[in-house]
Formats: C-alpha cells, structure tokens, sequence
C-alpha cells in the first residue's frame, strides 16, 4: 500500500473532521505555556515568576495527563475528555481573571498549575483510538497503524509552531490576556469537538483495544483479584527516558536560542528561530510513512538518535542567529521520526486496556524533560554570562542526545534478545505483537 493510499485509507475511516478537531484540540495546550509566561510576566513584571508559572504548568501537565489517562482507560476518553474540556478552559479563564484583578504571584502560579493539570494532551489521546478503529481484518493494519502515527507526530510539531505562533500574533494586535482566552476557548469548542467524535465512543474495561471499530467485541474482563497489567516494564521506561530527551533538547535548545537572541539586541527573533525546529520536523514527520516496514522502528530509532547527536553538535560553534537558524532546521528533521518510532513502540509494549495511560506517561516525558533541560540551560547561562551563555545552554542539548544515543542502542539489544527468546519459546503467549511480552 502506498503513503497516498494510507493516508487515503485512515481519512475514510476516520473521517475528515477528526483531522480537524484532533489538530486543533492540540493548540491550546501550545498556547497556554507561552500565552502564560506572557502574561504573567506582564502582570508582576517580573520574568521570574512569570518562567516559574509557566513551567509549573508543563510539569502539572505532565502529571495531570497520565491521570487522566487511566481514567480514559477506566470510563472512555469521552466522559473524561468532556470534564477536561470544560474545567480547563474555566481554569485558564480564572488565570486571566486572576491577573486581570492584580493578584499576587504566588496565586498566579498556584492558577497556571491549576489549568495545567486540567489541560487534556490530544495527541496521545489521538494515537490510542487508531488501533480499535483499524480492526483485525485489514490486511495493510501495521502499514496503517505506522501512518497514522506519522500524521500524529507531524501534527504534534506543527501545532508546537502555530500555537506559539498564534500568541505572539494576539500579543501583538491585542494583549497576553487575549492569547490565553483564545487558549481556553479554542479548548472549549474543539477539546469538546475531540470527546465527542464517534471514535471516542466509551469503552468499558474488558474490551480488547484491538476489536473491530464498528462491532467490536468483548473480551471478558479480568476479576477483581487479578492483577493490573503492568505498563512499567522496562522497555517502556527506556522509552519513557528516550522522549524525556527529545524533551530536554527543546527546552535547552530554546533557552540557548533565547541567550543568543538576547545578546545579539533581537530577543524577538528567539520564537522564529526556535520555530524552525518544528518546520523541519513536520517535513520529516510527515515523510516517515514513507519508510519500508522492514526498516523497524527500533532501528530508526537509532539511527534518528545518531542523527540528532551529529546535527546539535555544530550548536556549541554558533555565534550568530543566521547560523543557529540553519542548525536548529537540519536538527529538526530528526525530532519527529525519533518521538514516532518511541511512541509506536510504546504503543506496542503496552497491554490492551492501558493505552490511554501510557501514551500520556510518554507524552508527560517529553513535558518534563522541557522543562529540565530548560532549568539546567537556563541556570548555565546565567552563571557564564551573554558571552558563553548560549553555549552552554547548547551543551546541555548535545548531552541529551548523547543520553538518546545510549537508550537507544540498548533498547535495540533488549529488543532483540527478547525477539530471539520468542521465537525460541515452543508455544507463543497469544500476543498482538511479540513486544507485549517484554519482562
């Protein structure tokens, strides 16, 4: 089957308007984080505490979305997602609100965690309902369930580029405060438009997550005794610190591109740089469907880790925003194919009825290693001053990838170990796929 024929092939069964609304369902969670720092900062103009509220509302994001996950594991995504939708987008409303009646810092941070926890992360979401509508029957389903994960990695990176993008334009004409209302709007009508498209129709624990889309059927629930599947095995946690990479390369890269920018007299041209980053890797997110199945992810992995290490090295040699742009460009072209093959193989490793939490554990990584890889570059700036600032911050970048470089490379050995234990078994565990077992 063809990518052309793929992508055909999952906007039939998806239909157009799930496209949409799972796009646009991503956006506020992009804008709230920016739309937050700004506004905050504005307020108690102090860029301390408007950092501090922002970051704190990634990292509630990160533990709220896994929570939210189980739920969506536990009732449906629907009932969950329709809560989300509207708490959130009260939360945000409260924030401005908050900032608008001068309140004082600590309340203003205690609101940004508030609506971080509240805030519903789409794009895991999005990858946990392809699989129950792929069904067992078409022939071309790994083919498909690799596209479809394409589309949602691209989509995940282009809304990391429109949703800042969006805020600073509303900054612009209006205020901060407009930012983040579009924020919690834009999740009010489309988060809700995301809980109640058919495919987020309610699955009740028991049924198999890779029953047929329109009349699945039941596989019988475990027993109250029994215990839950584990997600935490260890491949999944090698993935989990794989993606807290990827997550550190954003933060330390957009904290060196913000010292550089600064000392160079254009600290507006930090967003446009670092959004580069995002251009290049919907390109390349979108052109992994492209690739062979035979090429496995586990490899791709690999080889995408080797990549970004090669291409973050030249960081540490900038001194100029023209070149940084050209850098943080080729850099991109390997986010995207890396953050799908970790999420494919998350997906895989994971035990039916659990997916919904494990992809949001796997998206959270990438939200707390933002903001990890954003404190350290952020605290080596400061202490070297403008001059060397920037690249210190771009160090930090660099030892990520050196730290995705070693995971991925041992995943693929335990991979394979487990691969050749499988076959070597005289009766299979009856498995969706040889991953599953991966004690």
């Amino acid at each position: 089957m063809s990518t052309l024929a793929s992508y055909r092939r999952l906007l039939e069964l998806a239909g157009p308007l799930y496209f949409v609304v799972a796009f646009f369902g991503r956006l506020p969670l992009s804008m709230s984080q920016l739309g937050t720092l700004l506004l905050v900062s504005s307020v108690t103009d102090s860029y301390a505490t408007g950092g501090l509220a922002a970051g704190v509302l990634a990292v509630a994001n990160a533990v709220g979305a896994p929570v939210a996950g189980a739920l969506a594991d536990r009732f449906g995504q629907r009932p969950v997602l329709l809560v989300q939708s509207g708490a959130g987008a009260a939360a945000l409303a409260g924030l401005v609100s908050a900032a608008e009646q001068g309140a004082g810092g600590a309340t203003l941070v205690a609101a940004a965690a508030l609506s971080g926890m509240l805030i519903p992360q789409v794009g895991p979401l999005s990858r946990a309902r392809w699989r129950p509508m792929l069904g067992h029957s078409d022939p071309h389903r790994e083919r498909l369930l690799n596209t479809a994960f394409s589309y949602d990695g691209a989509a995940d990176e282009a809304a990391f580029v429109l949703g800042p993008a969006a805020v600073g334009i509303l900054v612009a004409v209006a205020s901060p405060s407009a930012a983040v209302v579009a924020a919690a709007v834009g999740l009010l009508v489309f988060g809700t438009a995301f809980a109640l498209h058919p495919t987020a129709r309610r699955r009740p624990v028991g049924w198999d997550a890779d029953a047929a889309s329109g009349a699945g059927h039941s596989t019988p629930a475990p027993s109250a005794s029994a215990p839950a599947p584990r997600v935490l095995t260890p491949v999944f946690v090698a993935l989990l610190v794989a993606l807290l990479s990827v997550g550190a390369l954003f933060g330390a890269t957009q904290t060196g591109t913000s010292v550089l920018a600064d000392a160079s007299g254009q600290s507006g041209l930090t967003g446009l740089v670092h959004a580069t980053l995002g251009i290049g890797s919907v390109i390349a997110g979108l052109g992994t469907a492209l690739l062979p199945a035979s090429f496995a992810q586990e490899r791709r992995m690999v080889l995408c880790a080797g990549f970004l290490l090669v291409f973050s090295l030249p960081l540490l040699l900038v001194d100029s925003l023209g070149t940084l742009t050209l850098v943080v460009l080729a850099l991109g072209f390997g986010v995207a194919p890396f953050m799908i093959s970790a999420f494919t193989l998350g997906e895989r490793t994971l035990p039916p009825g659990r997916f919904a939490l494990g992809l949001s554990l796997l998206g959270s990584s990438v939200n707390v290693g933002y903001a990890v890889g954003a404190g350290i570059a952020g605290r080596l700036a400061d202490h070297l001053g403008q001059d060397r600032g920037h690249t210190a911050a771009f160090a930090v970048t660099v030892s990520a990838m050196v730290v995705a470089v070693l995971v991925s490379l041992g995943l693929l050995r335990r991979l394979r170990r487990l691969e050749r234990g499988a076959l070597s078994e005289a009766s299979a565990p009856e498995t969706a796929h040889p991953l599953l077992d991966v004690r």
